[in-house]
């Protein structure tokens, strides 16, 4: 059987060719179990001869229930955001949704265009990553959206949304206490922007780990920078110009530390030796790298699974209560300090 190739090969196609109701043909591309194998098999292979398609934007429209979602997050290049996006795929594909991706390279303007990319595109709900510092018209936009909405890494405190992330706080403790106990005095803390909830949330911690041991928070030491490995080789370069410079850094993430390895290498300095450094979210590739990089564990899949799981019990349930799932860190110690 020949299709015209200007004309698009409908269900009923399908069903005809492969002797079948128009309804089974349905069920099957709605992976309903009710159907037997046999006849999953034959009429998938009709679809495949024929080279049908499924319309699944007219299907959500008919049944007024999008199969769409969206992730939005920063940077794709982070490792972290990569495992993010495996936890959330996994999850929410057992649930039979697709997942429509957008990176905003942190910057606010691109997350508003996103937001608007995927209303149009009638997503059913969106796991946002928010940039470091939402505006405030984007938070407002973000309040009227009417679909479900969870934020996972960063919170805007001016939402009041399904949230899951890490304990940030107690993550830079471990981090921080580690460089004391190793006899460490004067501890930098390198990249990251004060906008993000994140960074306020990392250095709440870096200074109470300080305090707690009777050392001076010098503010001096404190470097914002792009979160970037590029973020990472200016900030240690402006900190090794400070006329006490510290003897160990720790550092918003593991692409951070990247960059300050790699910088400290350019000033002829060895990570680990001449400086102890300690990064944060133990992407995978920071076991390998020079020297391998001790680090706190966030579970950025474990992140990704959790939001999937709250968007979808949102999607189904929109009046339940907001809920918000903090997953608690581990220190994971390697030779960079």
């Amino acid at each position: 059987m020949k299709q015209n190739k200007s004309t698009r090969v409908t269900l009923q196609d399908v069903a005809k060719h492969a002797g079948v109701s128009r309804a089974t043909a349905s069920l099957i591309v709605r992976n309903s179990p009710s159907i037997s194998e046999k006849t999953r098999n034959k009429v998938l292979q009709s679809m495949k001869e024929l080279g049908y398609v499924y319309d699944r934007v007219a299907a959500n429209l008919r049944s007024q229930k999008s199969s769409t979602v969206g992730l939005i997050i920063t940077d794709i290049a982070n490792h972290f955001y990569s495992d993010l996006l495996t936890g959330v795929h996994y999850a929410l594909e057992e649930q039979g949704y697709t997942v429509f991706l957008g990176t905003t390279f942190d910057l606010d303007r691109k997350q508003d265009q996103l937001l608007s990319t995927m209303l149009e595109h009638r997503v059913g709900g969106v796991i946002l990553c928010p940039v470091s510092g939402s505006s405030k018209e984007t938070i407002e936009r973000i309040e009227n959206l009417n679909i479900p909405i969870v934020l996972a890494v960063r919170e805007i405190e001016e939402l009041n949304l399904d949230y899951v992330g890490i304990d940030y706080i107690g993550g830079s403790q471990l981090a921080v206490d580690h460089l004391i106990e190793k006899g460490h005095r004067r501890i930098a803390f390198l990249g990251g922007s004060s906008e993000s909830s994140a960074w306020r949330e990392r250095k709440q911690g870096y200074c109470t780990a300080l305090q707690k041991a009777r050392l001076e928070v010098d503010e001096s030491l404190v470097i914002e920078a792009a979160v970037s490995r590029e973020g990472g080789i200016r900030a240690i370069h402006e900190v090794l110009r400070h006329p006490n410079p510290p003897t160990a850094a720790y550092c918003f993430n593991d692409f951070v530390a990247k960059g300050v390895l790699q910088g400290l290498r350019d000033a002829g300095l060895e990570p680990g030796q001449d400086m102890a450094i300690v990064g944060f979210d133990n992407v995978e590739e920071s076991a390998i790298y020079t020297p391998p990089l001790t680090t706190v564990s966030s579970f950025p899949e474990e992140i990704g699974k959790q939001a999937a799981k709250l968007l979808h019990e949102r999607i189904v349930d929109n009046d339940r209560e907001q809920r918000r799932i903090i997953l608690q860190p581990e220190l994971v110690v390697r030779k960079s300090t």
